[in-house]
């Protein structure tokens, strides 16, 4: 499994505001879709040549 990007707490924190709870599958497949962005961020700025991320990137 790969590193977890994003706090579980803070999730589950932000959906119960929701009036809404969270299953450890969705924990999975947020981190994921953290780590795709940045991914993407990350080609953006190398492609520009840059090597810092910025909101642009994304």
């Amino acid at each position: 499994m790969a590193e977890m990007l994003v706090v579980r707490s803070k999730v589950k924190e932000y959906a119960a505001k929701k009036k809404m709870r969270t299953g450890s599958d969705a924990m999975d497949v947020l981190n994921k879709e953290v780590m795709r962005l940045i991914d993407k961020a990350v080609e953006r700025a190398k492609y520009r040549k840059e090597g810092t991320l910025k909101a642009r990137h994304i």
